[in-house]
C-alpha cells in the first residue's frame, strides 16, 4: 500500500431511458465532471491524470469527453471492462494517487447505449465471452432469451437447486430495489410495485421477471480523487472520504472447472476481490453499514451477498426475507435502487456507486440517509470478468 487516498467530490447525471433525451456523451461528461468538480470546489487544471471509462464507442471517446471540461494536456485514459468499467477507472485513478504519480485524478465513465438487451458488436473475431458461453451451454444449454439473464438466471436455479432459495426471495430484491429508488432523484425509474407486480411481470427467463433486470440506460457518473497532502493544501476535509481498502480479482480457473453457474458469473472473483479490501481496510463484513452492490439482476444480489461474506453461503433468502438488507437490517443494500432500477449506463455505474456511497457517508443522501453510516462498500461486476471492491470510510483529519 501507498499513500493515503481520498474521493473529495463526486457528481452524476440522471440516468435516462436510452434516446429519451437529446443528449450525446460529452454532454453527460460535461454534467456529470462538472458536478464532481464542484462538489469538490476545485478548477479543472488542478486534475493532473484521468481515467475515462465506457464500453460502446471509438477508441478516444474519453479525451472527447473530458475536453468539455477543459484542455490542459493531462494525460487520459480511455477504459473499458465490461460492466465494471467505471469501478476500473476509479482503481486506476487512485492508483495514481497511491503511486505518488498525481496528487489529484479524475475518474468519469459514461455511456450512451442502444435501446433493447445487449448484442455482439464484433462477429470477426474471437467472442471475449466465448468460455462463458461455452460452459453455460455445457451446463445448463441454450435458451431463446437474452444471453445475460440466461448467465444470471441459471445461477439463480443453481442456487434454488442447492439451497432452497424460492422464485419469491428473488423477487424481494426486485421489490426492495424499487421502492429505495422512490426517494433518489437520480433514478431512472422512480416506481414502487408491489411483490405480485414483480412476480407478475414478464418472465424474462426463470425466476428473473422484467422488475428483477437492470434496463439499459445513458448516463455519467464522475469522482475526484487526491492526496492527503492536497486535502490540506485545498481545504477539503470536511468533503474527504478515504477510501481504506480497494481490490480488482478477474476469473480464477473455478469459474470454468468448477462446473458452476454460481461460479461462472463471478462469485470467486468477487470474494477474492472483497477479502482483498477487508484485509487493507482493517473492517470486516460485519462492520459495514450501506453497500451498493452490482444488482443487475435480482439473482446477483442475492449470490453477492454471500460472495461479499455479508451473510453465510446458503442465506442469501434468508436475509432478504427477514428484512435485514433494508433500511432498519443489519446492512442496507443498493439505498440508490441499484441497477434494476437505478439504471445501468455500464461504464457510468461503479462511478455512480461511488457517487451514492460518498453522500452516505457525508450525511448528504436525503431521503434515503442510512443513519449513522461510518463504513461503506461498493462492488462493480463485470462478466468476462472482473469485480472490483472498494471499502470508503468518512475521513477523520483534523
Amino acid at each position: 500500500m501507498g499513500r493515503k487516498v481520498f474521493v473529495v467530490g463526486v457528481g452524476m447525471t440522471k440516468f435516462e431511458k436510452p434516446g429519451s433525451k437529446e443528449w450525446d456523451y460529452p454532454d453527460m461528461a460535461r454534467e456529470a465532471g462538472t458536478n464532481a468538480l464542484k462538489d469538490a470546489g476545485i478548477s479543472y487544471d488542478k486534475i493532473e491524470q484521468a481515467a475515462i471509462g465506457y464500453c460502446y464507442g471509438d477508441s478516444t471517446c474519453g479525451q472527447r469527453a473530458v475536453y468539455e471540461l477543459g484542455l490542459t494536456g493531462i494525460p487520459v485514459y480511455n477504459v473499458n471492462n465490461n460492466c465494471s468499467t467505471g469501478s476500473t477507472a476509479l482503481f486506476m485513478a487512485k492508483q495514481f494517487v497511491e503511486g505518488g504519480l498525481a496528487e489529484c485524478a479524475l475518474a468519469l465513465g459514461f455511456e450512451k447505449m442502444e435501446k433493447g438487451s445487449l448484442g455482439i458488436k464484433y462477429d470477426d473475431r474471437t467472442n471475449p465471452m466465448d468460455k462463458h458461453f461455452g460452459s453455460m451451454v455445457e451446463l445448463r444449454g441454450f435458451a431463446k432469451a437474452p444471453a445475460a439473464p440466461q448467465f444470471f438466471g441459471n445461477a439463480g436455479r443453481e442456487h434454488m437447486e442447492k439451497y432452497g432459495t424460492t422464485a419469491e426471495q428473488f423477487a424481494k430484491i426486485g421489490l426492495k430495489n424499487h421502492k429505495h429508488s422512490v426517494n433518489n432523484p437520480y433514478s431512472q425509474f422512480q416506481d414502487e410495485y408491489t411483490l405480485e407486480d414483480i412476480l407478475n411481470a414478464k418472465m424474462v427467463y426463470e425466476p428473473l421477471t422484467k422488475l428483477q433486470c437492470c434496463p439499459t440506460s445513458d448516463g455519467s457518473g464522475a469522482a475526484v480523487v487526491c492526496s492527503e497532502d492536497f486535502v490540506r493544501a485545498n481545504g477539503l476535509e470536511a468533503k474527504a472520504v478515504e477510501i481504506v481498502g480497494m481490490a480488482m480479482a478477474t476469473d480464477f480457473p473455478s469459474s470454468f472447472e468448477e462446473k458452476s453457474c454460481i461460479k461462472l458469473i463471478g462469485a470467486d472473483m468477487s470474494r477474492k476481490a472483497a477479502d482483498t479490501a477487508y484485509e487493507q481496510s482493517g473492517v470486516g463484513p460485519e462492520d459495514v453499514d450501506v453497500v451498493e452492490l452490482h444488482d443487475c439482476f435480482s439473482c446477483n444480489e442475492l449470490i453477492t451477498y454471500e460472495a461479499l461474506r455479508l451473510f453465510e453461503e446458503g442465506k442469501g433468502g434468508e436475509a432478504i426475507d427477514s428484512g435485514a438488507v433494508t433500511y432498519g437490517g443489519k446492512v442496507v443494500v443498493n439505498p440508490s435502487g441499484g441497477l434494476i432500477s437505478k439504471g445501468h449506463p455500464l461504464g457510468a455505474t461503479g462511478l455512480a456507486q461511488c457517487s451514492e456511497l460518498n453522500w452516505q457517508l457525508r450525511g448528504e443522501a436525503d431521503k434515503r440517509q442510512v443513519d449513522g453510516a461510518k463504513v461503506a462498500l461498493q462492488h462493480n461486476l463485470g462478466l468476462g470478468g472482473a469485480a472490483v471492491v472498494t471499502i470508503y470510510k468518512k475521513a477523520q483529519l483534523g
